[in-house]
């Protein structure tokens, strides 16, 4: 294989950039806001919060229980790209279809919104597992922060167009504001199909040693992930870094996915909330890539530790929001470290890794976080309903609920600490 070229490796970090379109534009976007105006009209703010949430978790639960599975799969047909290409125009079609969904109809706009999480999650696995085959470990830190830094930049050149779109719907011949956020869902559709090539055509995955049938590349997966379950026992470096990832990425995540809707739940305009999440996408940019540097300053996990210190305090910080001012510092704060802890949590992965695993691995990476996910949206979600139920004001359980997320950044970080680099290749190089 051809490590680190540029065209390779810049094909490959294209795909954050057509994916994080969806993620900007419509996971922390314009798709909690119109859930909440549009097609939840009249509802409780506490139920539309739980019905976002549920959703959320609905998907997550579907993309952790296939991840490890198809995984194997890939590995064992070097399908990685294939599936990859699957997901990817899956999550792409299901956006472009929120377009045809009437207002009020709250349950056809779930069911999408699920099935194009699962197009973006899905896909992200493959994608991850691609690295090991586009970056040299020496590289990874700078490959992977690249990507997300892409994938900020790309997500808020079209985040912007799309919030012009919605500002002055008249200057692009749409009628008003909603069917100028319909038609951004369409150009996010475009948007991660199109931008999706340069992968396809530029990254190629290493073939099998022989071509076998579909039904012999499933059985084969299958017994690989049996046997991998067996060795994981032995990887004890892997288990404890994928506990702490599961722990410290819900309350990223969470934050990612929510944050628009806390906006909401405690008084701040949808102008105000549009502004913050801009200021997170062309922030996020620059620092992504200087996390990419980092590690060669401190090292990897201590930074890590940096970006997990930072989310405690903005989640703490949340509780006593006021104004819009705030909430702009808060999303600054984020920004600084948003990306870094994305990018170097799966550099560092990779690092410790079977290469020749890396999907089927990268499957279990990606099914913690999402089951992570599961907990954190239904988290916010429930103990706002607790709380609100105990006799308190819509204000004052949105406070209560987001301030409980600082747990999972501190358990995290307490189990990341444990985590040992080096002895975790000595032990992958001992059952190879």
């Amino acid at each position: 294989m051809n490590l680190d070229r540029k065209k390779t490796v810049f094909a490959w970090a294209m795909y954050d950039w057509a994916n994080s379109a969806f993620a900007t534009t419509v996971m922390a976007g314009f798709f909690p806001l119109f859930f909440k105006h549009y097609w939840c009209a009249n509802a409780d703010v506490n139920v539309s919060t739980a019905r976002l949430g549920w959703a959320n978790s609905l998907a997550g639960i579907t993309v952790a229980m296939l991840a490890p599975i198809l995984g194997a799969i890939a590995d064992k047909a070097s399908a990685r790209k294939k599936f990859l290409i699957f997901f990817a125009y899956l999550g792409a079609a299901m956006t472009t279809s929120f377009y045809l969904v009437a207002q009020g109809n709250w349950p056809w706009a779930i069911m999408l919104f699920v099935f194009a999480t699962i197009g973006f999650s899905g896909g992200n696995i493959f994608y991850d597992a691609l690295i090991t085959i586009v970056a040299s470990e020496k590289k990874m830190d700078y490959v992977s922060a690249l990507g997300f830094a892409l994938g900020y930049l790309g997500g808020g050149c079209l985040f912007a167009l799309n919030v012009w779109m919605m500002l002055q719907p008249e200057t692009f011949g749409l009628a008003d504001k909603a069917a100028a956020v319909k038609v951004s869902f369409v150009t996010v559709g475009l948007w991660w199909a199109v931008f999706t090539l340069p992968l396809i055509l530029l990254v190629k995955e290493p073939p099998t040693p022989r071509q076998t049938s579909a039904f012999a590349n499933i059985k084969a997966g299958l017994n690989q992930l049996k046997n991998t379950f067996a060795e994981i026992r032995h990887l004890k470096t892997i288990s404890l870094f994928l506990l702490a990832y599961w722990l410290y990425i819900d309350g990223v995540d969470t934050i990612v996915r929510m944050a628009v809707d806390y906006g909401l739940s405690i008084g701040l305009e949808d102008k105000d909330l549009i502004v913050a999440l801009l200021i997170v996408q062309f922030v996020s940019f620059p620092c992504a890539l200087l996390f990419g540097y980092l590690p060669k300053r401190i090292g990897a996990k201590r930074s890590i530790f940096l970006a997990l210190a930072v989310y405690i305090f903005v989640t703490i910080y949340a509780a006593f929001i006021e104004n819009k001012t705030e909430f702009y510092i808060m999303a600054i704060f984020v920004a600084l470290v948003q990306g870094g802890v994305q990018a170097l949590s799966r550099s560092y992965y990779a690092r410790i890794i079977p290469a020749n695993k890396s999907a089927e691995y990268f499957g279990f990476y990606n099914m913690l976080g999402k089951f992570a996910v599961v907990i954190g949206p239904i988290l916010i979600g429930s103990v706002g309903l607790i709380v609100k139920r105990l006799g308190y004001s819509c204000d004052t359980a949105s406070r209560i609920s987001i301030s409980s997320v600082a747990f999972l950044f501190i358990a995290g970080g307490i189990v990341l600490y444990f985590v040992d680099e080096q002895k975790g290749k000595e032990q992958v190089e001992y059952l190879q």
